[in-house]
């Protein structure tokens, strides 16, 4: 196992969701019910199958596009996302 790319890849989406919207969801889901275990399950199902779908997309990808474009082109998704997060009108 390279453990330097999976001490990357974790902190990397451990930081990311930290304060995410999906930490909110799961603190409201969490606080309406007494039912713990059940929503901790679900938050970590949903979790993974949303980063299987992450992955699974990436290694499609890298059979049409160099790594390198494909970091640039993340990078400048999640920079123009919090772009847009920041600068768009609370209306």
């Amino acid at each position: 196992m390279d453990w330097k790319l999976f001490a990357t890849t974790f902190a990397t989406i451990f930081l990311a969701e930290l304060g995410d919207k999906t930490q909110f969801a799961a603190v409201a889901a969490s606080a309406r019910s007494q039912r713990l275990l059940e929503v901790l399950l679900a938050v970590v199902i949903a979790l993974a199958l949303a980063g299987a779908l992450g992955v699974l997309a990436g290694k499609v990808l890298a059979q049409f596009l160099d790594p390198r474009v494909m970091r640039w082109v993340s990078g400048g998704m999640f920079i123009a996302i919090g772009l847009w997060t920041l600068l768009a009108k609370g209306d």
